[in-house]
């Protein structure tokens, strides 16, 4: 019986749900100044299911990500949940595209694999929150050679068997796959219920080791053009009335849309 499984978790550092996005003056980058960070929700997840199939199966769980060093914050919270292991790919660039991405994180996973052996599997958001470009996991999985799906919603693990069982939903059910180990996954958001943080676990993460890969970002052949905002909607509520004094202006609000 194989001794365990190991479980890589790739993450990125996104502006925090519901914050309001501004832009720098011109238009080539978001205005970081106000905003608060967090990991990009489906990658939570992916963290999540990475700790449960350790706990499952045995095994070993890393967290990677490409990006700035205060993207430490999100690595160290994947820690205080239980992640074995965190590996920061430092970059000062805010946000390299989907090929620049892919190839730096190809490069660490197989420096990594080769330090520590392979990874059976490993888990990627099926996109994320910011850029939401959908590439990246795949850009990945191709160049390691590695047969991925995305969009799941279901994982279960024949560690003795060398596959692994991944559901996703469809307009009309539930696509079941199978496919063989080592393997790439794209999980979506609702794949599990995302554990928060013991004090034994915070105070573990404060004190863990985060490793470094060096970070070689090789252009690709996408270029940002700009940035721009859509048009806020304004609403406005009028008030008809109350109680039956309302009922003639509801009336003529009915006839107006044409349907009295």
């Amino acid at each position: 019986m194989p001794d365990g499984l190991r479980v890589l978790a790739c993450v990125k550092r996104v502006p925090a749900p519901g914050a309001r996005i501004t832009l720098t003056p011109d238009g080539q980058d978001i205005d970081t100044k106000n905003l608060g960070f967090t990991t990009s929700p489906h990658e939570e997840c992916a963290v999540e299911e990475a700790i449960r199939l350790v706990e499952r199966h045995g095994g070993s769980s890393t967290v990677l990500t490409l990006g700035p060093r205060e993207a430490d914050e999100q690595l160290r919270y994947a820690v205080s949940v239980g992640v074995d292991r965190a590996v920061l790919l430092p970059t000062d660039d805010p946000d390299p595209d989907a090929q620049a991405t892919a190839r730096a994180l190809v490069a660490a996973i197989t420096a990594e694999e080769e330090a520590g052996g392979r990874f059976d599997l490993i888990l990627f958001g099926n996109e994320s929150a910011d850029a939401g470009g959908f590439q990246v996991g795949i850009r990945v999985a191709r160049a390691l050679g590695r047969p991925v799906v995305t969009g799941i919603k279901g994982i279960e693990v024949d560690l003795d068997g060398g596959r692994v069982t991944a559901r996703r939903e469809n307009g009309d059910g539930i696509e079941v796959y199978q496919v063989e180990l080592p393997a790439l996954l794209g999980v979506k958001e609702g794949l599990n219920l995302p554990r928060y943080p013991t004090l034994p676990g915070r105070l573990r993460s404060k004190k863990a080791e985060v490793a470094e890969h060096e970070v070689v970002l090789l252009a690709g052949g996408q270029r940002t053009l700009g940035f721009t905002l859509p048009v806020e909607q304004v609403t406005e509520t009028t008030i008809l009335g109350t109680g039956a004094e309302a009922a003639p202006a509801v009336v003529d609000l009915l006839q107006e849309l044409g349907l009295a």
